[in-house]
């Protein structure tokens, strides 16, 4: 490949990654609100339990036939189509997939809808018969977003190969936000709460989903030139992705079903195991699928019309991308240790969420974050093998991860158990533990894969030592900023409700800027008016 190529390449994943990110940040801020939102009325009790398993067993199938699947097995086959400038075949083999997807989509809705009802009781031993009825109507209700949501993805995937990253996948703010009207206007105006309350939530999710997909069609119309809808016959490039469909979404399967296990097994816990879980994962995934997932994403569409280039130019942008990944995640995975509790009591402490839930959620939080640098990796180098066409390396190496997490975490999770804070128990933590061992373990065979694969040593990583010295001079800087400000505002007229939100907002503000500053001094990784001034150009245009 030339050079200008490479630099133009470099250029687009660069303004790629940027505009997934943005995207997924409005969304995960959108997410934040939404938990908020459920952790005020609901707390980390029975009822959040509920609404937290109601919503991940759906999730499964969701992200089983969804978004990440479909960009694995679709994008690279597209991409290439409209590369090779072939519009009659590319707008026939998106038909096709649509067909398809309908049909799957369909029919896992209406089969959930009936077929996991059945089985709950068999499932949730350890719960009351009134949780799982209550799992079981909400269910009846989230099922049928799904099918929805898949649709949305197969858009998102559509979007993607053509270079638009910004509205997919900020998309889901609208899904987030009609959830949080939904539960606000029923509680607040109407006085709903209680069950009631969380079937009002399941309601407002359905059409949210409906509300997701509608915002994006408007945008994929144009590339819809020669869109034939049908079922794959005979359509060029149908056989190769559900051929690489399977491994990809046995994969994920793996991976989601792994994430469901855990769960069923926190039901085994005491009450408010799952809700513990759930709200860690929301702040664990958020760096992952900021910088992990957009830069995996921006990369995928580049890397599979480049995939015949030499191993050297792969190797060369998969480790310009790890580094990406690691300058944002190192600093993540160090504050969510460091500062962990502060974060989670500025965010979630207020209506039924009681301060005594902080330090298990804190705990749980922290076991997480030390494997968070091994699965955002992970999410790249995945990425890497879908755009050589190899699906079923990953789907392998996700099938130690999975194992080894949930046996891991089972052993630990009972011992953790027996200790608690109030009326949460330790023995999530034990769970997330096994899922941080796995995702290390997930990253080296990973890695060592994909450089045998290219016949390359090792991929080039830079700065990734003053990476963590500027963490290190960056927390202890927030840390000198959060005693002062927790004395002032204890003797001021500021409202109870307020001091931690802003204590928390002070604090990750400065240790944020404290690593920015000193990485931009250094220049390592990101430069902070390179990035303003190219986003400003973005929209501009």
């Amino acid at each position: 490949m030339k050079k200008t190529e490479v630099k133009n390449s470099n250029n687009r994943s660069s303004t790629g990654a940027t505009m997934v990110g943005i995207g997924i940040a409005c969304s995960r801020g959108s997410g934040f609100v939404r938990d908020l939102i459920i952790a005020y009325f609901f707390g980390a009790g029975g009822l959040a339990d509920v609404w937290r398993m109601s919503l991940k067993i759906p999730n499964v199938i969701q992200n089983l036939l969804g978004e990440g699947t479909l960009s694995a097995s679709v994008i690279p086959i597209y991409s290439e189509l409209l590369e090779k400038k072939e519009d009659k075949s590319a707008g026939a083999f998106i038909g096709a997939v649509l067909g398809i997807l309908l049909v799957v989509a369909v029919f896992t809705a209406l089969a959930g809808m009936v077929v996991v009802p059945a089985v709950l009781p068999s499932i949730l031993v350890a719960w009351e018969p009134e949780k799982i009825s209550l799992v079981s109507s909400l269910i009846r209700i989230l099922f049928p977003m799904t099918a929805i949501l898949v649709i949305s993805a197969w858009a998102l995937a559509i979007l993607n190969s053509n270079k638009q990253f910004f509205l997919p996948y900020c998309a889901p703010v609208a899904w987030n936000g009609a959830i949080i009207c939904c539960v606000s206007i029923m509680a607040w105006v109407y006085g709903v709460s209680g069950e009631q309350l969380l079937v009002y939530a399941a309601w407002g999710a359905l059409g949210g989903a409906v509300l997701q997909l509608f915002i994006q069609l408007p945008s994929i119309i144009k590339y819809l030139n020669n869109f034939v809808i049908s079922l794959g016959r005979g359509v060029l490039g149908v056989q190769e992705a559900v051929s690489n469909f399977f491994p990809v979404a046995v994969a994920r399967g793996v991976v989601n079903i792994s994430a469901l296990l855990e769960l069923m097994l926190a039901a085994l816990l005491v009450e408010g195991a799952v809700a513990a879980l759930g709200y860690a994962q929301t702040l664990y995934l958020l760096p992952i699928s900021i910088f992990g997932l957009s830069i995996a994403a921006a990369e995928l569409p580049e890397l599979s019309r480049r995939r015949l280039d030499s191993p050297v130019v792969i190797a060369d942008k998969l480790g310009k991308a790890l580094q990406a990944v690691l300058f944002w995640v190192i600093p993540s995975a160090i504050a969510f240790v460091c500062f962990g509790d502060v974060i989670i009591s500025g965010i979630y402490q207020r209506g039924e969420f009681r301060v005594t839930d902080v330090p298990v959620i804190y705990a749980v939080l922290a076991a997480y974050s030390l494997g968070l640098v091994a699965s955002a990796s992970s999410r790249v180098l995945s990425a890497g093998f879908y755009s050589l066409r190899d699906t079923k390396t990953p789907a392998r190496i996700a099938y130690i991860r999975v194992v080894l997490a949930l046996a891991v975490g089972s052993l630990l999770m009972f011992p953790l158990d027996t200790f608690q804070s109030g009326d949460l128990h330790y023995g999530p933590v034990g769970l997330a533990l096994g899922t941080s061992l796995a995702a290390w373990i997930e990253y080296w065979i990973l890695k060592k894969s994909f450089t045998t694969r290219l016949r390359v040593d090792r991929f080039r990583l830079e700065g990734v030592g003053l990476m963590i010295i500027g963490c290190s001079v960056a927390s202890v800087t927030a840390y000198f900023i959060q005693i002062p400000i927790e004395t002032v505002l204890t003797n001021t007229w500021v409202p109870s409700s307020l001091r931690q939100p802003i204590v928390t907002l002070s604090v990750v503000t400065t240790y944020g800027a404290t690593y920015l500053i000193l990485m931009d001094r250094l220049g390592i990784g990101w430069s902070i008016s390179k990035w303003f001034s190219r986003v400003s150009e973005m929209f501009s245009r």
